[in-house]
């Protein structure tokens, strides 16, 4: 006596629940990624329509071994700690016009090196560049 089934299986699959979770997710990650915000210095570009340059008065240098100098024109860079930097950079300003100071550091200095140097300067009113190749001797 063979026994037969009420209900035949159906060997096929259905993706239309498996699409609902795929578009949950995505629904999922874009609204969470807008919400994520870079943890970033802000910097306020400048608006021109006009190129200008600079020419720096100082600069700073920073080197791989992260030791700092310092050079008014064209002397000679001296060594210098981050204290005495302010010191040197105000005997350095003449009342009648700002002080531009070119910043020049090694690719290996880490960024926050390069940003204790700006917060000094911001901090004393100092105009900061930061430059893109070591200084010309």
């Amino acid at each position: 006596m063979s026994i037969k089934r009420r209900t035949k299986i159906s060997p096929t699959f259905s993706m239309s629940s498996m699409t609902d979770i795929i578009f949950l997710l995505l629904i999922f990650f874009m609204v969470t990624s807008t919400m994520v915000s870079p943890n970033a210095i802000k910097v306020l570009l400048p608006q021109s329509k006009k190129q200008t340059t600079v020419k720096a008065v100082s600069h700073v240098v920073i080197d791989k071994d992260l030791n700092m100098f310092y050079a008014l024109g064209n002397e000679k860079e001296q060594p210098v700690s981050l204290k005495e930097l302010p010191s040197r950079l105000k005997k350095a300003q003449n009342d009648s016009t700002e002080l531009f100071v070119s910043l020049y550091a090694d690719e290996s200095v880490p960024y926050k090196n390069i940003v204790e140097v700006l917060n000094v300067a911001h901090e004393n009113h100092f105009k900061m560049v930061l430059a893109t190749r070591p200084p010309e001797k």
